[in-house]
């Protein structure tokens, strides 16, 4: 079978992508699951046995509840310094009085990475810990099917109600008595999503047929995502927050009699919030959370709280259990918060120390096969053997001071084997397919020996090959061999052309060797996890480097005579002298025509002396505006949280500033882009890039001069809606070169850089295809940096995906974010389709040599990635969620 570059590049890309989606799922750690709730459960073990004959416990059952009612609230993205930091003190003062003098127990909670809402649910009620594959997940959540504290509480027969999130309504279908579920998506909403919560309040706490209240607040997560953890409006959510919990706390205390047990109100918060608004990463910001249990049962502070201890959010699960009289979930791997229970007598807390650590046995006994010699395993045993020598004690009525001082020491005892038991579990959590991971990691391989062995023949002028097809289709694995067979009897049989029009020269230049060796110095890049964070520094050396390299390339093509130019112009003198020195022609006006061929001669050497100077100037303006751009965005980990242009543009007292700046952007982006507009297009990109400015204003970010600054903002929908319509009227009409990145500047310094590099470099110097493909690729990568993203989850700029929406719709949502996310290397991926099919001087294989340079540029960092999470297979399943 006969195929084009471009054909089989594209075939491969696809195959490709099989890999790499075998790999991901085989990749993805799943959590460790021990028996399925369905099956039927032993009940609770008895107290250790003490020593001795004659001496036995008879506590068997489950400990009685310590709370009678349970409120969570959990306020989606709260920080763990915006309660007990300075905004805590200045939004939150009843809430600060309960931390600092209240009868309460503040801790913050560190929840481990994906810091998303749906992950960090599931710990919170299972006590185990999520992957990474929950991130996609929380997109569309379904149904949790492994033990949970809310399955265990609708077993004990609880009645709970739900208002907030709709992700509990998914994760738990059918176990709420009463719910209102508000979509979490839909960022652009932070009032009506917390007033659709609180509407519920006044009603729902005069009642008694409920025993767990959870609400979930939105608006302060939605907050993060419009305007950054710096915003305006944070200060006024936490005020609100504020006032919510002292209607709930009063009124819990309202209902509590002397014969009833007390309430307890849980404080909590999913996740923390980056410095930019975001979360999903592990920066301090994003796990660090507040978790406060308040409760008349727990002693009144006498002075203010110093520093919160650290605990981990999948505690919260098995504390909870023991409060409401549970059972702890069986997967759970957290650790019971001792100050929560340390009001009950020495016999209940070791107890329930006991239930504890029993039940993380059982998770190690079900994962690892040598859980004897667990260090873990042995701690609990000596704690269990100490328990049972307190009970003896304790049964025989031995003075209280040894039995306290005993009980202290067991107590100590527990904690230790629950900490190196939890530690124990952390690291067995990952379980990875292997064979999954092997089959898309060989697949991925072949696909890259195949490019590389095809590499000849592609390039070539016809761009085209014979693909020998094998018959017997045994298995996936039999083809992908077949294939690379295949590429080598291409590469071994086929004969080259002699000449290879598509490639300029046999030897390299410097510019070539730099490609290659910028690519190899990437790729070996991936090898270290700090090149990998900053990789914007790879990629703003590269470029930057490159734009030296097209600097050297001018100055020879322009600076350095060329024999061939010194042979033409002698040829070309020899030819005047001839045409005067024959006599045939005595009736020709000679010096008319010399002063013709002066003057032409004249004119090109002025266009040629512009066209080499302004050629000199490209690269060095080119470095000019990358320079400014790193400084538009900072991104990266080690110094994400340094002050850029941007946190200056976006301040409230900048406003003035970025509205001028969007201005002469949009204006500028207009020029750079009506040229091959027809007038139609033109209009229709007037209207639309005023569309933007509008939609901007209308959500606050910038001002008209008649604007007043304290205007209401709104969602800027309408305006939104406006710019789409104009925006698919200019596509269907034919122009492909009005798309919009979330910074206006980044755009224009795009449009202008492609256009420096088409009319003054490429263009004129005449890189073959595969040199253009490979720039188009650098510059897309670099600008995907300079949009301010990062390798981190929590750059993705989540309220992108709801421009123009008034409520959550997946598929444009989905779109829209990951538009926005990959604006970069798409405009770049997109013009460099434009301008190979553009150019009618360049040879007809043009467009099949790029695709397949896009296609193996792309293969190689992709390949060698996967072999090095293989290869450190073994320290990233210990270090994942240590």
């Amino acid at each position: 079978m006969r195929l084009r570059s471009g054909t089989f590049a594209c075939c491969c890309v696809l195959l490709e992508a099989l890999g790499v989606a075998l790999f991901l799922r085989g990749f993805f750690p799943l959590p460790v699951r021990s028996l399925p709730r369905r099956e039927a459960r032993s009940g609770p073990p008895a107290e250790p046995a003490p020593p001795g004959a004659g001496v036995s416990s008879n506590w068997t059952k489950i400990p009685p509840p310590l709370f009678r009612k349970a409120v969570i609230v959990l306020i989606d993205a709260l920080r763990a310094d915006f309660v007990f930091g300075s905004k805590g003190k200045q939004f939150m003062p009843y809430v600060t009085q309960l931390v600092d003098k209240g009868t309460s127990h503040s801790f913050i909670a560190e929840a481990k990475p994906p810091t998303v809402t749906m992950p960090r649910i599931k710990a919170l009620m299972t006590g185990s810990l999520p992957g990474f594959i929950d991130i996609i997940m929380n997109l569309n959540s379904s149904a949790l099917l492994e033990d949970n504290l809310i399955w265990q509480a609708k077993t004990a027969g609880k009645r709970i109600i739900f208002y907030g999130d709709d992700t509990w309504v998914k994760l738990f279908p059918k176990y709420f008595v009463e719910y209102d579920g508000t979509t979490s998506f839909f960022v652009s909403d932070f009032t009506e999503v917390d007033n659709n919560v609180t509407r519920h309040l006044d009603t729902v706490l005069k009642r008694e047929d409920w025993d767990i209240l959870i609400l979930h607040y939105l608006g302060l997560d939605h907050i993060g995502h419009i305007s950054g953890s710096n915003s305006p409006l944070v200060g006024p959510k936490l005020q609100e927050m504020d006032k919510i919990l002292k209607k709930i706390h009063l009124s819990l205390l309202s209902k509590e009699g002397e014969a009833s047990l007390p309430n307890l109100l849980v404080v909590c918060s999913d996740h923390g919030m980056s410095k930019t608004g975001s979360h999903g990463g592990s920066s301090e910001e994003e796990v660090h959370t507040p978790l406060l249990f308040v409760s008349s049962a727990f002693t009144k502070r006498s002075g203010s709280l110093k520093q919160p201890e650290l605990v981990q959010q999948i505690d919260l699960a098995a504390t909870l259990a023991i409060g409401l009289g549970l059972p702890i979930s069986r997967n759970s791997i957290g650790n019971l918060i001792l100050p929560v229970i340390e009001g009950k007598t020495m016999r209940e807390q070791l107890r329930f120390l006991h239930l504890n650590g029993f039940q993380l046995i059982q998770l190690l006994q079900a994962n690892v096969p040598a859980y004897e010699k667990d260090p873990g395993f042995e701690h609990f045993k000596v704690a269990e053997k100490s328990h049972g020598n307190w009970i003896r004690l304790y049964l025989e009525e031995n003075s209280s001071e040894v039995l306290l001082n005993l009980g202290k020491k067991v107590l100590k005892q527990y904690l230790e084997s629950l900490k190196i038991l939890s530690s124990s579990l952390s690291k067995q959590v990952a379980q990875y397919d292997m064979y999954s991971m092997m089959v898309g990691t060989t697949i991925i391989l072949e696909v890259l020996f195949l490019l590389l062995l095809s590499l000849p023949k592609a390039l070539s002028s016809r761009a085209e090959f014979e693909v020998p097809l094998s018959s017997p289709l045994f298995s996936l694995m039999f083809y992908l061999i077949c294939l690379m067979l295949c590429a080598v009897h291409i590469f071994m049989n086929n004969k080259l052309p002699a000449k290879n029009s598509a490639v300029s020269n046999s030897s390299w230049s410097e510019l070539d060797v730099l490609i290659l060796a910028g690519t190899l110095g990437h790729v070996l890049s991936l090898g270290a996890s700090s090149f990998i964070e900053e990789e914007h520094q790879t990629w703003y050396f590269l470029i930057n480097t490159l734009c030296l390299a097209v600097c050297q390339e001018i100055c020879r093509h322009y600076f350095l005579l060329k024999e061939s130019d010194l042979q033409f112009s002698t040829v070309l003198k020899q030819s005047v002298e001839n045409f005067k020195e024959t006599g045939h022609f005595k009736q020709v006006d000679v010096p008319a025509c010399d002063s013709k061929l002066n003057k032409f001669a004249t004119s090109a050497e002025l266009r040629k002396g512009s066209e080499k100077w302004i050629g000199l100037a490209s690269p060095w303006i080119i470095l000019i505006c990358c320079r400014l751009l790193r400084s538009l965005n900072q991104t990266g980990v080690q110094w994400a949280h340094r002050p850029d242009f941007r946190h200056w543009l976006t301040s409230s007292e900048h406003k003035a500033e970025l509205s001028l700046l969007a201005a002469i952007s949009l204006v500028m982006i207009f020029i750079l882009v009506q040229r091959r507009c027809s007038l139609v297009s033109k209009i229709a990109m007037a209207l639309g890039l005023l569309g933007i400015y509008s939609y901007r204003a209308a959500i606050g970010n910038v001002v008209f001069p008649w604007q007043q600054s304290n205007k209401d903002v709104s969602k800027g929908i309408i305006e939104a809606r406006f710019v789409y319509v104009f925006v698919l009227g200019i596509i269907f009409t034919g122009t492909k070169d009005l798309l919009r990145p979330h910074n206006l500047p980044v755009l224009v310094f795009c449009l202008l850089i492609q256009l420096i590099m088409t009319r003054c470099i490429w263009t004129p110097l005449k890189f073959d295809a595969a040199q253009i493909t490979i720039m188009h690729y650098w510059f897309g990568q670099a600008f995907f940096y300079f949009q301010g993203n990062s390798n981190s989850i929590t750059t993705v700029d989540v309220s992108a995906g709801f421009v123009g929406l008034d409520n959550y719709v997946e598929i444009p949502a989905i779109f829209l974010t990951t538009f926005a996310t990959f604006a970069g290397p798409f405009l770049w991926a997109i013009h460099l389709l434009c301008y190979l099919s553009s150019e009618g001087s360049r040879h007809s294989a043009a467009m099949g040599h790029g695709c397949f340079c896009y296609a193996l540029i792309h293969s190689i960092p992709v390949a060698v990635y996967i072999i090095l999470h293989v290869f450190y297979l073994p320290s990233k399943s210990c270090k994942a969620y240590a």
